[in-house]
């Protein structure tokens, strides 16, 4: 959908700019609904801030998302678009032919009235939101909402505008590039749903306003070099100086280029290229 821009009538609609989304339904539906927790505002049993800029925001209902689609073989039809604020993609409520309603991250070009799947066999037309195990996707196909381990739910390509591409299946494993460029081994068991998410224009817009990330549960972010020696390794000096050293956290762990993946996960014989076009 387009990005829109306000006409600028209060300074904070000057640099706002947000995304038309396709919304066919406001209300989500209740049984689909969990109430979410105040939070801790980044913060451990014992009070301390572990999580910092954490705290504030609106109050949301998390919605039951349907990452597994182990309905099979029962056809369903797409009700409405909702909008999620638990995530950026928008989600599609889907209503089944023995009554139950589920949601699912609304793939492009899915609509109101359109009829999807979950299959264990290869359909005859490959349509999008049909969801499928690797090993009966054509190659080459864009996907989304992939499983790491079958039967344990999407883990992979889950936000908006993401999608991944299937580039081989043999011997039981499927090979799949993600949208980092990361390529990886996954089990050819696991199941994964045609077609690329939906928003993918929701990177473009602008808050417009430092109110607006408030909103959002995002508290002001201070840089390291504005602090003191005492706060930040990055603090203190005369005028605009870091101290000629490495960008830091606060905690001493390098900012840029530091690989953070332990070199023992179990999961690593899985990744054949990583995103950085190495293996580590």
């Amino acid at each position: 959908m387009p990005i829109i821009h306000s006409r600028p009538l209060t300074p904070g609609q000057r640099f706002k700019s947000i995304n038309r989304q396709l919304v066919t339904k406001k209300r989500p539906e209740r049984q689909l609904t969990v109430s979410k927790n105040c939070g801790s505002s980044g913060r451990n049993c014992y009070g301390r801030i572990t999580m910092r800029r954490r705290g504030g925001g609106h109050k949301k209902l998390i919605r039951v998302i349907d990452f597994k689609r182990d309905k099979f073989d029962i056809p369903a039809k797409v009700q409405g678009m909702e909008y999620d604020p638990n995530r950026s993609a928008q989600i599609a409520l889907l209503a089944y032919a023995d009554g139950e309603k589920r949601y699912i991250p609304a793939p492009q070009g899915l609509r109101v009235g359109d009829t999807v799947c979950s299959l264990r066999e290869a359909p005859a037309d490959f349509s999008v939101g049909t969801a499928l195990p690797l090993s009966l996707i054509p190659q080459a196909f864009p996907i989304h909402c992939i499983e790491l381990l079958p039967g344990r739910g999407a883990q992979l390509a889950r936000s908006a505008g993401a999608s991944a591409q299937l580039l081989a299946v043999e011997s039981g494993k499927a090979t799949v590039k993600l949208g980092s460029g990361e390529i990886r081994y996954v089990d050819a068991r696991c199941r994964a749903t045609l077609g690329v998410i939906g928003n993918g224009e929701h990177n473009q817009q602008s808050l417009g306003k430092a109110g607006r990330n408030r909103w959002l549960g995002k508290r002001p972010r201070v840089r390291g070099v504005a602090m003191n020696p005492v706060d930040h390794p990055m603090g203190g000096g005369e005028g605009k100086t870091s101290g000629g050293g490495h960008p830091v956290s606060k905690w001493g762990q390098l900012a840029k280029g530091f690989p953070t993946r332990s070199r023992s996960k179990r999961s690593n014989f899985q990744i054949l290229i990583r995103r950085n076009g190495r293996k580590f």
